[in-house]
């Protein structure tokens, strides 16, 4: 739509180019496997809630028609215009997802950090954690009560089957998942077409249901009654849950493929789906216990349950997935401490993180013992979904407004169209706080204070340290003469890319001497997912055999130092066995400064202490390092 909009979406084409990719079809079909496995499995559990959650509807045709049309314009207005058609035209050199839009924003519009607009992506950001720990939770335990339908003596094993399934899924996901990750799109597809077979037929025996395209059903439900009709929609956006991790995975698959598997298979499979859950009703509103399963014709339950159940599992792995994602672009963006990061495939993006693993299981499994039923887990769903696709909408009026510089004519009526159906979601959603609504928002706000409290005392102390820094020249002027040389390569890490770093200062007083070689090493996270290879090192001599570099990598990049040294050219060649690194470890102590409050001082010093260690998150070899202290208030 402008010369800006073009440029973004070819610079997210060329990225996706100098990546070896497989070929269109297939990133189609991974796509489908990865992006669409939270949205796929809302038709579980959607209209059922719609109708008989903790909002009870009528099961009368004014209603269905209504609720079907509320859930398939939703998908129309949240996924496929604001999500597949604008959003992901909002790439970060290919990446997407809240961080890498507030990175692009931060860097194309000169945005200060910490303002209101970093805040609100932060805040995303936090959000996303609490979805992460729900989306599993209800996904698999919805899809494991389908036992109940084929046999009710099923029903007391219920949740302990759920929580042996995802207890398995997180103990195994360092090395099963990589493994069987080619499997989950020809999965997910034969879902899919499942879906809407099972749709179309209930359709075919019911086709006036097909009425509720018809926007106006939809209109005439909220006008008859707004009361009813507000409180519906806070199940309604169930059905559009899901809609953040397709931005999210972008530069995973690309626009194009998600677009597509949307477009022609996902869409359809469910507006199916959901026309047939309705259908159903219409002709026994007894099937509301459970109105998916009752879609499947006799002797075919059990097959639907095993399917549906790989679909969830599938589903949280790609939720997991996504958090570990996230929490790579906090971490390399300053937001979050760093923590061990472990590569479990061949390809660059399939991570592992540890702790982020651990607690999401335990979250996810405590969260289906207290709930019990997807019924009352569904009461604690969607304010966190509501919330980021919330505050996505006022950074996308950022980048329209700011970035893309659309017209004010087409640019404002459709950020007004996509903040009022938000807000109306958001409102509705808010309606079950008490029901468990509660238990995301908490999450958010810790998240959201673990965060910011990371990247503000992160932030006080690189100030700290760097007006205590000596100049680099005076220091070359008044030691590289005096201090006794040793042979080798002596590498001083330091976050400033100024002065002279702690670590050397104490070096030189406690051992009495330097390196012939000293270099000055600063580790550089610029606001894109990737950095390439040519602009990766920058070098300075300072002389006298000193060195300032600088490494460049992406939010999404490995930061391997050796492996950055070996291009590294002045003088010989560095070698690793030849090459000490020395780093400083601070020991942070609170003061009544002005900066932060004491307990947030405490808590970033409590952060600091278990953040994994710079030798292990650089992947320096153990054997070469030497580890300095000192003391630092802030």
């Amino acid at each position: 739509m402008t010369n800006d909009m073009a440029a973004t979406s070819s610079s997210a084409e060329a990225a996706g180019a100098s990546r070896a990719r497989p070929g269109f079809a297939a990133l189609t079909l991974g796509a489908v496997g990865v992006v669409f496995g939270d949205i796929g499995t809302s038709p579980l559990y959607a209209l059922r809630e719609a109708f008989g959650g903790h909002h009870h509807l009528p099961v009368e045709a004014g209603t269905v028609l209504g609720v079907l049309s509320l859930i398939f314009w939703s998908m129309m207005l949240v996924v496929t215009l604001k999500y597949i058609t604008v959003l992901t035209r909002a790439d970060n050199k290919g990446e997407g997802g809240s961080l890498a839009l507030l990175a692009l924003i931060s860097r194309s519009a000169g945005v200060a950090r910490p303002g209101g607009i970093i805040l609100l992506g932060v805040f995303a950001c936090a959000l996303f954690y609490g979805d992460s720990m729900i989306t599993p939770a209800i996904s698999v335990l919805a899809a494991v009560e389908g036992l109940e339908i084929v046999d009710p003596s099923f029903g007391p094993a219920i949740v302990p089957i759920a929580i042996f399934l995802l207890a398995f899924l997180f103990l195994g996901r360092r090395t099963g998942a990589p493994r069987l990750s080619r499997a989950f799109g020809p999965i997910l597809a034969v879902y899919f077409l499942t879906l809407a077979v099972l749709g179309a037929m209930a359709v075919a025996r019911h086709p006036h249901v097909l009425a509720a395209l018809d926007p106006s059903h939809a209109f005439g439900f909220i006008a008859a009654d707004p009361g009813r009709a507000f409180l519906a929609l806070g199940s309604v956006v169930l059905a559009v849950t899901g809609a953040e991790a397709l931005y999210a995975e972008m530069g995973q698959f690309g626009r194009r493929p998600i677009a597509a598997g949307w477009a022609f298979g996902v869409l359809p499979a469910l507006a199916l789906n959901y026309f047939g859950q309705g259908a159903l009703l219409l002709s026994d509103p007894r099937t509301l216990v459970s109105p998916f399963y009752s879609l499947a014709p006799a002797g075919f339950t059990l097959p639907l349950v095993i399917i549906t159940t790989l679909a969830a599992l599938i589903a949280t792995q790609a939720v997991i997935s996504g958090a570990f994602s996230v929490t790579q672009q906090a971490i390399q963006l300053g937001f979050v401490p760093r923590l061990r990061i472990l590569h479990t495939g061949a390809r660059e993006a399939t991570i592992y993180i540890p702790v982020v693993n651990w607690i999401l299981m335990v979250a996810v499994i405590a969260l289906v013992a207290t709930f019990r039923n997807s019924s009352d887990l569904a009461g604690a769903y969607g304010i966190a979904v509501t919330g980021a696709m919330l505050i996505d909408t006022c950074l996308l009026g950022v980048l329209l407004l700011v970035l893309w510089q659309w017209k004010r004519w087409l640019a404002v009526p459709l950020l007004a169209l996509f903040l009022l159906v938000d807000s109306i979601f958001f409102a509705a959603t808010l309606t079950k706080f008490p029901d468990g609504g509660w238990f995301p928002l908490l999450v958010g706000i810790v998240a959201f204070t673990l965060l910011t409290t990371w990247s503000r005392g992160r932030s006080l102390m690189r100030a700290r340290l760097r007006d205590s820094a000596m100049p680099v020249e005076i220091f070359i002027r008044s030691a590289a003469n005096s201090a006794t040389r040793v042979a080798g390569t002596a590498v001083f890490m330091t976050a400033s890319p100024e002065g002279v770093p702690p670590s050397l200062l104490h070096n030189l007083k406690h051992n009495r001497c330097l390196h012939e070689r000293v270099m000055l090493l600063t580790v550089e996270i610029e606001d894109v997912p990737h950095v390439d290879e040519d602009r990766r090192c920058g070098l300075t001599d300072l002389g006298s055999g000193f060195y300032r570099l600088v490494l460049r990598f992406g939010f999404m990049d490995d930061t391997d130092i050796p492996a950055a040294l070996r291009t590294v050219r002045c003088g010989p060649n560095i070698r690793m066995m030849e090459t000490s690194f020395f780093l400083a470890r601070q020991t942070l102590i609170a003061s009544p400064k002005p900066g932060m409050a004491i307990w947030r001082e405490k808590l970033f010093a409590w952060m600091l202490r278990n953040a994994e260690s710079a030798m292990e998150f650089f992947r320096l070899p153990p054997n070469r390092v030497v580890e300095l202290g000192s003391q630092v208030e802030i």
